[in-house]
Parts: structure tokens; C-alpha cells; sequence
């Protein structure tokens, strides 16, 4: 219950500090993470977005929509699925991804103090198996 108690405004505070910075680039915190899942793992269709970052289809859409207006994403033909197309970086999108991350991966270096390597290991360890407890729940569901 400690770790949940920290994770909700942990995640809230970097979420502002996140929105401060992003207007450099324009960027959402919603246009930011589609951004971010695409430099990450290819292209990807909406729902799978949605899957990957327990958001609503819906959501995913709008930030996609969004992105696509501010010309940073582009829809491609899906070979696996006529009516579902894959989203894909566009060269403005990557610039845009590359920047932010630079800027945040510098603010986040400042935590430092005494963790080491394996601490975060084991931090990401324990917030995966958290996760995988809830992976069944709907994030589509009313």
C-alpha cells in the first residue's frame, strides 16, 4: 500500500512538471506518450496504444488525432488489418519525442543520491509485478 500511496502523486507531480516543459515542442502529456510509445516500439495501431498504456481507445484517438494535427504522427497501411492503421512517427514527431526525452532524462538524473543500479532494477521489478495484477482490468469499460 506504501508504493500505491507514492506512485499516484509521484506520477501527478512529473505529469505537471511534464506539461512546464512541454510546450517547447507543443507537446500534451496525452500527445507526449503516444509519441513516446511509438519512438519506443514502432508503429502501433490505436488499440494496441491503448492496450500498452492501460488508456480508453478513445483517449488514445484524441492524443493521436492531435498528433497527427500538429503533424508528428501519420496513419499507414496495416497489412494485418484493413480498417485499424498503424500510426507512425513522422521525422517532426521523432525531433519532437527526442526532445522532450533529452530534456526530462536530464531532470531525472538529478535523483541520484545513493541509489545504485540494482535499486532501480529493483524498483522496476516490483512496479512490473504490480502492474501484471491488474492487467485484466477493462480500461474501455464504463
Amino acid at each position: 500500500m506504501e508504493v500505491f500511496a507514492l506512485v499516484g502523486p509521484l506520477y501527478r507531480r512529473v505529469q505537471r512538471k511534464v506539461e512546464e516543459t512541454a510546450p517547447v515542442e507543443g507537446l500534451s502529456v496525452g500527445v507526449r506518450a503516444v509519441l513516446d510509445l511509438l519512438r519506443e516500439h514502432g508503429p502501433m495501431t490505436v488499440p494496441q496504444m491503448g492496450r500498452a498504456q492501460a488508456l480508453s481507445r478513445q483517449f488514445v484517438q484524441r492524443m493521436v488525432n492531435d498528433a497527427a494535427a500538429q503533424h508528428l504522427v501519420e496513419p499507414t497501411p496495416n497489412p494485418a488489418h484493413r480498417r485499424s492503421p498503424l500510426i507512425t512517427l513522422t521525422p517532426n514527431g521523432k525531433a519532437a519525442i527526442t526532445a522532450v526525452t533529452t530534456r526530462e532524462h536530464a531532470l531525472l538524473r538529478q535523483v541520484g543520491g545513493d541509489l545504485t543500479d540494482a535499486d532501480v532494477a529493483t524498483c522496476v521489478r516490483v512496479l512490473t509485478r504490480m502492474l501484471e495484477l491488474f492487467e485484466d482490468v477493462d480500461v474501455d469499460a464504463p
